[in-house]
This record gives structure tokens, sequence and C-alpha cells, in this order.
């Protein structure tokens, strides 16, 4: 990687994979979408986007990327989630599907939907430690929260009493969709940590 021009795919499987190119676009580095393994094996950072969560883990298993994916963050490939994101990065799942595989990476529980439905879906500022400039307008559609979190998790923000961004070393993950807004900033702040990583 170039220490300028880190190269960073959004998993286009399902969901809102065109926003978050562009944000990570206008962020200074080279974004790309991943379907297949080999295109996971040729980015530095990964961006696995809002959308359905059951859905994405489905198409993620019959592409044949979910171990893949699962191995390179063990690997330590840095990665932020949004939304059904956060749930896909989850290490347990709260009223998700039997059926419902995650690729793990943070130690927390995650509870699907637990901001109500799709015609409860509503914006709110969000003050997020280390991100400057004061609070990023969230996007919250059918969004999740965390319930609980392991010792080596920082929580990053709350809203109403719950936690809704998350990091644990190389992994970040937010409830909401700070990509819908034209605030950048989580994205910027992502592309640092892919940044320090090279």
């Amino acid at each position: 990687m170039s220490s300028t021009t880190p190269v960073i795919g959004v998993l286009a499987l399902q969901g809102d994979v065109r926003e978050h190119l562009v944000a990570l676009a206008e962020a200074d580095t080279v974004a790309r979408p991943v379907r297949r393994p080999e295109e996971l094996a040729e980015v530095d950072g990964l961006v696995i986007p809002g959308g359905e969560s059951t859905t994405m883990s489905k198409l993620a298993a019959l592409f044949g990327l979910l171990e893949p994916l699962r191995e390179r963050v063990r690997a330590g490939l840095p990665v932020y989630g949004t939304c059904a994101g956060m749930i896909m990065l989850a290490d347990k799942l709260l009223d998700g599907r039997d059926d419902q595989e995650t690729i793990g990476g943070i130690d927390m529980i995650v509870r699907r939907n637990a901001f109500g439905r799709q015609n409860e879906s509503f914006e709110a500022a969000v003050g997020i430690a280390g991100i400057e400039g004061g609070p990023v307008e969230g996007v919250f559609i059918r969004a999740p929260w965390v319930e609980s979190v392991g010792g080596d998790v920082e929580v990053l923000a709350t809203y109403d009493g719950h936690i809704v961004a998350v990091r644990q070393g190389r992994v970040l993950a937010t409830s909401f969709h700070p990509e819908l807004t034209g605030d950048h900033r989580v994205h910027a702040h992502f592309v640092e940590m892919v940044r320090a990583e090279a």
C-alpha cells in the first residue's frame, strides 16, 4: 500500500455500497467494491455497509466470502461496519435468525433492529470519541444497538443510553449510517486507522 493512497474495499453484496464508495473516495483512497475472495485479498481495509444482515450473511456464504472475511479480520485487516455491518462484526447476536452467521471481530453482543422498524427511522446528533468538530449526524434505519462489550472494546458513542459506536483494535462499528449525510469524518477516521497499519 502507498502511504498516501490506501485501497479500501466495500463489501458489495447488498446494501448502501455506492454511498460508502463516494465517502471513501472523498477521504483520499482508492475505493472498490468487493464481491469475491480475490478482490478481498487486494484491499488494505474494508467497509461492511448497512443493508439487511441476514441477506448479507447468506450472500457472503454463497459467494465463498464468509471464511475469507473471518480470516482477514482475525489477521488484522482494518474493518468498519455500519448498521448491518455492525451486526456482521458482532461475536454474538440477540434477535437474530437461528441460521444467521456473522464474521465476528468485536467482542460484543448486538441486538438487531433495536431502535425499531423502518417507519421508526430517525436522525440524531451523536458525539463520537476521537472525531473532532462536534457531533456527527447519524441516520438510524432499523438500527441495532450494542447490549454489552468485552473488556478490550472501546465504547466511542452512546445515544439514549445505548451503545452505538465501538472499536476493538483495528475494527470499528457504528449503529448508524454516517455515509448518508455528506459528513465523512467517520470515514476519514477509518482511513487514518488503515494508514496507521501500513
